[in-house]
């Protein structure tokens, strides 16, 4: 992506909201999906423990967004706004983006994160510069990857040892990668 990347304050899917984090989300968001051992089980992070361990990573996201690094959105229904039931992050990386997304447990099987996903993929890949979508998951993670396939991203192989999902392993995890293409 090009480095003066101006991402939208707020995308709009048909049953989605898209939207900047706010420090006022952090008891929403813990009370529906930062705790749960089910959700978080193949994330990069542990559940959290305290209402504050929510708030850093709110705050981290914001200061992600000042610097450009990193564009987390909080994803509420459209008939619910202010009730987050996820998240999902967009990573500039030159001319390649790079996807991350959580969902509650109470929102998956609905199709919810494949719409998040694939309004950000077709948007990341409408910018000038942008040539690549990426995104990944544990290998032993099939809900996720039929998301990313069900988004248009194409299975491109296994990376052996790539990544490491502490509530899984203490070591780094084969990982399915997945990817979109500007043609």
């Amino acid at each position: 992506m090009p480095e003066s990347l101006d991402a939208p304050l707020l995308f709009s899917t048909a049953r989605l909201r898209l939207r900047k984090p706010e420090l006022k989300d952090a008891d929403p968001i813990f009370a529906a999906y930062a705790t749960d051992p089910h959700v978080v089980r193949f994330l990069s992070w542990r559940a959290h423990q305290r209402v504050q361990d929510t708030e850093e990573f709110l705050q981290r996201s914001i200061e992600a967004w000042s610097e450009g690094t990193k564009f987390t959105y909080v994803i509420e229904l459209q008939d619910s706004p202010d009730n987050p039931i996820g998240a999902i992050d967009a990573r500039p990386q030159g001319p390649r983006v790079a996807f991350g997304y959580v969902l509650a447990r109470t929102s998956w099987g609905r199709g919810y994160m494949t719409e998040a996903l694939s309004s950000l993929v077709d948007w990341s890949l409408n910018q000038p510069g942008c040539w690549r979508a990426s995104a990944y998951c544990d290998s032993a993670n099939s809900a996720s990857a039929k998301v990313m396939q069900k988004a248009g991203m194409e299975f491109e192989g296994v990376l052996r040892r790539f990544a490491v999902f502490p509530n899984v392993s203490s070591g780094p995890r084969d990982c399915l990668m997945y990817a979109k293409v500007k043609s």
